[in-house]
């Protein structure tokens, strides 16, 4: 798996509050895998991670909205987080990179409550995707299709439920890129 995705770009979209695992530990998986990985958010600086309602750790971002564009990148990770979810969800700016890294078929790897994102962007309508559970209701309202899974693939699109799941949702996410990149 090494160097598997040498070549490959990856952003990452974030925001404060967002859970520190389900951005640091696809982030490691990616570059240990080869991805180049960016952390793209509102403004410059730092943000900072939550270990559930506890203060995490803050990680540097790369790249802000008004900077980065999908087309940059090979894929999408949008990490949970209750107060990330939320805030990201209401930002034009990350709701039109969600929408182009569609358009152009690109992987959209989403975890926990990073789903909001997707759901307000207007692209799970007809999608197959887990969550976090609270989210069901919006998933289903949005036209979506929602399951209980550790991990669900429909498409470009890989879903996972909370950071439990990561180790398939990490696996399933290079997989992905690995069979793209081959392709």
């Amino acid at each position: 798996m090494a160097n598997s995705l040498q070549g490959c770009k990856v952003a990452v979209l974030a925001m404060d509050g967002f859970e520190q695992a389900e951005l640091d530990e696809p982030k490691r998986a990616l570059a240990e895998a080869g991805a180049t990985v960016h952390v793209i958010s509102a403004k410059p600086g730092t943000i900072q991670g939550f270990k559930r309602v506890d203060k995490g750790n803050a990680v540097a971002v790369d790249s802000t909205f008004d900077k980065a564009t999908a087309a940059e990148y090979d894929a999408v990770v949008l990490p949970g987080g209750v107060v990330n979810g939320d805030a990201i969800r209401l930002l034009p700016q990350a709701q039109a990179f969600v929408k182009e890294a569609n358009r152009a078929h690109k992987p959209i790897a989403v975890i926990c409550h990073g789903t909001w994102l997707p759901v307000s962007a207007g692209i799970i309508k007809g999608r197959t995707v887990t969550s976090w559970p609270s989210l069901q209701d919006d998933i289903r309202n949005a036209g979506g299709t929602w399951v209980d899974q550790e991990v669900v693939e429909d498409d470009n699109f890989i879903t996972s439920r909370k950071p439990d799941d990561l180790p398939a949702f990490n696996k399933t996410l290079i997989a992905q890129l690995a069979r793209r990149k081959a392709a």
